[in-house]
């Protein structure tokens, strides 16, 4: 028995905007699959809000077409505004209510019954374990208090779709961690995620799929594994505590660059265990034994300078 794939839970096709002038998406395609984290990477001013604002019915298109939870944002808005929820950078809470009130608040402008909002807050607060919190005020709490109830507003109306702008920006790392394990249990859920992001580390434990942006332009998509495999420069690299041992390696490794000064050999390479295995048997074969070992693969830092770098000309 088959199962017919969910449509997308955010789609879109050629969607361009200008401010003043300028072209700020210049035709951008994306397509998020139900139940999943996609991140959204860019440098500052790539035109990662533009897109927020245009898929979270804010902001209008100049050209191209997007749909949210199925729905066209041009043309049914408010649908779109009914299926999704939006989480800013900053945590978007009254700091003179208390959590329970804040909560109970939201309940009320999405005209929940009054017995409905009480126990969808009261389950909210136990899921972001804040129920010992509950009754005080919102300026008493820590920052990553204030993340997890700014979230939990966003969950009183059951979106299928969140959009998270920089959700842990200034948290500590236990906050940050935390706030990782929520967007999980949501995607477990089936909750689809839209997320961006200066945190390349976050988008890496993260993410399923991840899409680069730059100059209002998708440069790159795919898994994390998929984007560094874009980028050379893996390397096993090997330090030898006599300089008989580092040239005698040296001889074996033929491709490898030469620190004479360290005593290092950089061999290129992806630095799986294969290569990995092949140089440790040459050196172990020939008798000659490291001091130091290391393996460096590219990471999502390395991807992320290699596809937006602004060389700056010459004076």
């Amino acid at each position: 028995m088959t199962t017919t794939p969910l449509p997308p839970a955010i789609e879109a096709s050629g969607l361009r905007r200008s401010f003043g002038g300028t072209a700020v998406l210049d035709g951008v395609d994306l397509s998020v699959p139900a139940g999943t984290v996609f991140a959204l990477l860019g440098p500052n001013g790539a035109g990662k809000t533009t897109i927020v604002k245009i898929l979270t019915t804010l902001l209008r298109a100049d050209g191209g077409r997007a749909r949210v939870a199925g729905h066209p944002v041009d043309t049914e808005p408010d649908a779109v505004r009914a299926a999704i929820g939006v989480t800013g950078q900053y945590a978007a809470v009254d700091r003179l209510l208390t959590a329970h009130e804040n909560l109970v608040l939201m309940a009320d402008l999405l005209h929940l019954g009054r017995a409905e909002g009480r126990r969808r807050a009261a389950g909210l607060l136990a899921r972001f374990d804040l129920e010992d919190a509950a009754r005080r005020p919102v300026a008493t709490f820590s920052g990553g208090m204030r993340r997890r109830l700014d979230l939990a507003m966003t969950l009183v109306g059951r979106p299928r779709v969140i959009f998270l702008d920089e959700p842990t920006t200034g948290l500590d790392p236990r906050s940050r961690r935390g706030m990782w394990q929520i967007v999980r249990e949501l995607v477990a859920d089936g909750v689809t995620i839209f997320l961006t992001t200066q945190y390349l580390d976050e988008a890496d434990r993260l993410a399923d799929r991840i899409a680069v942006l730059d100059r209002g332009r998708i440069v790159a998509e795919g898994t994390a594994a998929e984007l560094k495999r874009l980028v050379p420069g893996g390397h096993i690299r090997l330090r030898f505590a006599e300089e008989a041992g580092f040239t005698a390696a040296a001889g074996l490794l033929p491709a490898a660059v030469l620190d004479d000064e360290e005593l290092t050999l950089q061999v290129p390479g992806d630095g799986d265990v294969r290569a990995l295995q092949d140089v440790l048997g040459r050196l172990g074969s020939a008798g000659i034994a490291a001091a130091e070992l290391a393996v460096h693969t590219p990471d999502l830092d390395d991807v992320f300078l290699a596809l937006t770098d602004r060389k700056v000309p010459a004076p």
